[in-house]
């Protein structure tokens, strides 16, 4: 009797199974709580993987984005002045290690277009000793308003075959740039570069103001070399004071300021930070506002 009514059992849950999965087949279940179930009980199944379930997931939180909530905030864009001579600009895109640079003339609100570094490598064979202007390899800028989907704009970079958008706000300023890496990165996880392999510093200057951090660096070691005084009480690493900070486990893309610097997590999981940019304050450029005052 008991067997029959295990086989009863197992036969109900078998059918209310294949039952959601046909819901999902046609286009149901009826909202995004349902989904989210079907999607959790194919995993605990081994229908599917944690890694495609993270996908999905992550493919079901891109349609819920807009472009501001992803891009890279106006203030840590990395530019270059178009008339700036190459010979000054090259070692600065080298040590960023972008591919793509926005183009700008006078300030971040005007831009001239973008530069594909690829495009400077007929220059290595130039024995010229002037090197010829920015402009002449610029590449026309696409833009995008703030509030634009991120779904939409995925599909608009693969059918363009562009891959990255200046962002603009309702008044016309510039208030970022957002890159397909960007968008994809949110569904699949981060995508590490082929040097990030063998890159394993806890600490990596990126831009003149900005930095990449491993999460795991030890307070201390994070002190010393920005000569903070970050407190080793609340953690051992500055991935657990910037979580205290939060007091929430942040998302990618969220930003925190922290006694004078910026963290921004660039990627982190589930269950831990990974990895941080710090921007630290432009004291240069502060220093050169007072001495023109």
């Amino acid at each position: 009797m008991s067997d029959d009514n295990s086989q009863t059992s197992q036969g109900s849950s078998g059918k209310t199974w294949l039952g959601r999965i046909t819901q999902m087949l046609q286009g149901e279940p009826q909202n995004r709580e349902e989904l989210a179930e079907v999607i959790a009980d194919a995993q605990v199944r081994d229908v599917i993987d944690p890694e495609t379930k993270e996908m999905i997931e992550g493919v079901l939180g891109v349609s819920e984005l807009k472009v501001r909530d992803i891009m890279i905030p106006r203030s840590q864009m990395i530019t270059l002045e178009v008339d700036a001579p190459l010979e000054e600009l090259i070692p600065m895109m080298v040590d960023s290690t972008h591919s793509r640079f926005p183009v700008v003339c006078e300030d971040k609100d005007h831009i001239e277009g973008i530069l594909l570094a690829k495009d400077l490598l007929p220059l290595i064979l130039n024995k010229d000793e002037l090197l010829p202007s920015l402009r002449d390899y610029l590449r026309p800028a696409v833009v995008v308003p703030e509030s634009k989907r991120v779904d939409t704009l995925l599909n608009e970079f693969r059918q363009q075959r562009y891959h990255m958008a200046l962002v603009i706000d309702e008044y016309g300023g510039v208030s970022g740039l957002v890159t397909i890496e960007d968008i994809l990165e949110l569904i699949v996880g981060e995508i590490e570069d082929e040097h990030d392999e063998e890159d394993q510093q806890d600490i990596r200057q990126v831009a003149k103001h900005a930095y990449i951090v491993q999460a795991l660096t030890p307070v201390d070691d994070f002190n010393e070399y920005f000569k903070t005084g970050y407190s080793t009480q609340d953690a051992d690493t500055i991935g657990g004071t910037v979580l205290h900070a939060f007091g929430h486990m942040p998302s990618r893309g969220e930003i925190i300021d922290i006694d004078g610097l910026q963290f921004k997590v660039t990627n982190a999981d589930n269950r831990r930070l990974l990895q941080l940019q710090v921007t630290v304050p432009k004291a240069d450029d502060n220093d050169s506002e007072d001495n023109t005052d």
